[in-house]
């Protein structure tokens, strides 16, 4: 029976890895969503109800849930050099000279994409990915491999004949689409959005919690294959050959690499997609070259820092001059007032720019803006547009500096500087249009009242038509005010009031995020809400006693003075009190004080419970969730796949674990005085 069920996890497990490579390396979707996601939840199930058959490379992994507090630091098995870059043909011709004078015969050059990424290194052993590492120092990089396993272009196994063991060098980035979803589902919850997709893929890739990771759709690609049995003559043959075993290689038929007889033809290749640049799927920051030859590279050997035989091309960031209309002022649901430049319109990366964000006053001082400058424009991280200067030489004498409103433009109120904060701020929250509309899109917002179907068009289809003035408002809201309202069918109105209705159950803590207090974000209000169980009690609480709640500093304390003794918020919150929405903590059944004092670690993948309310019954217990093992910590509550270092380092220290059973047992009799004890016994027994 066993080896029966065994065949039918390695089965399922082969056909969904050939399902993500189809899809994810050649782009040929052959299966359904529905289909992938029944065969994947079939797998789930199956390595759930049989740990014995676990596999660390399991399409499962994709998911992500790992928690990593600390990226172990190491050694890179063949140094992770950076390229000197040049940013001229005359450079690359002073580049051509240096290896000429080595090498005296003629040679080829395999051009490639500069992908604007993180550079990864990635370890495979009998056809299996064991380790993903960042570049570091060169020499030693961070271990990253819970993360880089849920990235669906990366194989888990390999295809083919592949080597037996090596290292594979590329660049994990973030697709436009990716991250314009990314930033798109940020600015629905209220949150900053990211500026540019490099920076946001080196932040994802070192973040804590391995499922947020999957959930922001990494891509990646690979070009540098290391081992000491690799037997190819060219560094061109890697494409082909990587391709064979399942990996995404640049593409030849794309022109994403080439190889190429002279250095005049590598600047044709470079001059090419300096212009088409702006046509790709993804960022790019410059073109590589290398000497196509294995051993004229090893001939030519390396600087401490570089090798000799490859140097990258630098694309300069494309800048346009254009004119500078007029300056907007944009104000934010918290307040915030923002100037815009207004531009003449200008191409500018692929897109006709029309305007450009000049942030605070103090930026708006630095540039020394003028209406009617002619001014420089480039495009930030190759994605947003941004003055970089003024053409002086352009400036007639007649025109003056712009100077920073001191009204707000929606409502006419004073604008307000508090110290050390760079932007200025409207306080009318109560009758500004924008902080209105913004504040209860932030209310209806998911991770907040999440109610479904009530975005930012229907906010401002609501407000239009005076049936919203402020959150309160939306629970008087009936179906009879909404059906006769433009592009709101019978079903639409119907839906809505149902989810207005549930959105009532929603705990203290999110109805508390909800209200939009500024610097009160969702960990916050979770602290607040625990800490003094209602708002009641909170509306009275003291300077002083604000600061103590831990990570409740002085800045949000005054934030919640000031928000309390704002009389029309108070009664927005006795409206919606009145309107039954959750203002005191309510203490479950389960409660008790069995954790009281603990320190405890969530690791792994539940059956029966998830990780969240996991970690909420343990609060609510008494006992305090905490995200890496250490010598403080009093037990690990041990899911399916817990993490190994996590492991290695409980039984080190002979901490506790208890599995998701027993745990669970536990919970329901808190008279059970003893977790199973299984730090020191080998294979965990579930």
């Amino acid at each position: 029976m066993s080896e029966k069920i065994k065949n039918k996890i390695e089965k399922l497990r082969e056909q969904i890895s050939e399902y993500n490579y189809q899809y994810y390396v050649l782009n040929n979707s052959v299966v359904s969503d529905y289909d992938f996601d029944s065969l994947l939840k079939q797998l789930e199930e199956l390595e759930t109800k049989y740990p014995q058959f676990d596999d660390a490379n399991s399409p499962t992994r994709r998911v992500g849930g790992d928690i990593t507090k600390n990226f172990p630091s190491v050694k890179h098995g063949f140094p992770m050099l950076s390229l000197s870059n040049s940013y001229s043909k005359d450079e690359i011709l002073d580049f051509e000279k240096r290896i000429s004078k080595i090498i005296n015969s003629s040679f080829e050059y395999t051009c490639e994409l500069k992908y604007d990424g993180v550079a990864i290194s990635l370890t495979y052993e009998n056809g299996e990915l064991v380790r993903a590492v960042t570049r570091g120092d060169g020499e030693k990089g961070e271990d990253v491999t819970a993360n880089v396993r849920t990235i669906n272009s990366i194989p888990l196994k390999l295809r083919g004949n592949y080597l037996k063991k090596f290292e594979i060098r590329g660049e994990i980035i973030f697709s436009h689409k990716a991250f314009q979803k990314l930033n798109n589902q940020r600015k629905q919850d209220g949150d900053p959005i990211f500026s540019n997709p490099r920076n946001t893929a080196s932040g994802t890739i070192k973040m804590q919690d391995s499922s947020i990771v999957a959930s922001r759709k990494l891509d990646c690609f690979l070009y540098g294959l290391y081992s000491d049995d690799l037997q190819i003559d060219s560094s061109f043959e890697v494409f082909n050959l990587i391709s064979k075993w399942g990996f995404k290689s640049p593409s030849i038929e794309n022109r994403y690499v080439e190889k190429v007889a002279s250095i005049d033809k590598a600047m044709e290749f470079i001059n090419y997609w300096d212009k088409q640049r702006v046509h790709l799927p993804f960022d790019i920051d410059g073109i590589v070259l290398k000497v196509d030859r294995i051993d004229f590279q090893k001939q030519l050997g390396s600087t401490a820092k570089s090798p000799r035989w490859a140097i990258a091309y630098k694309f300069k960031a494309e800048r346009v001059s254009t004119l500078l209309e007029n300056i907007v002022y944009q104000v934010g649901r918290t307040g915030a007032v923002t100037p815009v430049a207004l531009l003449k319109p200008v191409h500018l990366g692929g897109t006709i720019v029309k305007r450009a964000s000049i942030h605070n006053a103090d930026q708006m001082a630095k540039l020394d803006l003028c209406i009617g400058d002619v001014v420089f424009v480039e495009k930030g991280g190759e994605i947003i547009p941004k003055i970089i200067e003024v053409d002086l030489a352009a400036r007639k004498s007649s025109l003056s500096t712009a100077k920073f409103i001191e009204q707000c433009p929606e409502c006419g109120s004073a604008l307000v500087r508090n110290d050390g904060e760079a932007q200025h701020y409207c306080t009318n929250a109560i009758s500004c249009p924008p902080q209105i509309k913004g504040s209860i899109e932030h209310f209806v917002g998911r991770k907040k009242m999440d109610i479904e179907g009530f975005g930012a068009e229907t906010v401002e289809l609501l407000y239009q038509n005076k049936l919203l003035g402020n959150i309160a408002d939306i629970y008087e809201l009936s179906y009879n005010d909404l059906i006769p309202l433009d592009r709101v069918a019978q079903k639409s109105a119907t839906n809505l009031i149902k989810a207005i209705k549930d959105s009532k159950s929603i705990p203290f803590e999110k109805v508390l995020f909800s209200l939009g207090i500024r610097h009160v974000g969702e960990t916050v209000a979770k602290k607040l809400a625990r800490n003094f169980k209602s708002i009641d009690v909170l509306m009275k609480a003291s300077l002083e006693e604000l600061v103590e709640v831990d990570e409740i500093g002085e800045k949000i304390a005054i934030s919640l003075r000031d928000y309390f003794s704002n009389e029309k918020q108070i009664e927005i919150i006795k409206r919606l009190k009145a309107y039954g929405l959750n203002f005191t903590v309510k203490e479950q059944l389960n409660s008790s004080e069995i954790f009281k004092g603990l320190n405890i670690v969530v690791s792994g993948k539940f059956a029966n419970i998830s990780r969240d309310e996991l970690k909420n019954v343990i609060e609510k217990n008494g006992g305090k969730v905490v995200s890496s093992v250490s010598s403080k910590t009093d037990l690990i509550v041990a899911g399916e796949n817990m993490g190994p270092s996590k492991l290695t380092k409980a039984q080190a220290l002979n901490i506790e674990l208890c599995s998701e059973e027993d745990f669970l047992k536990k919970i329901a009799d808190p008279q059970i005085e003893k977790t199973k004890n299984i730090s020191t016994q080998g294979e965990l027994p579930f």
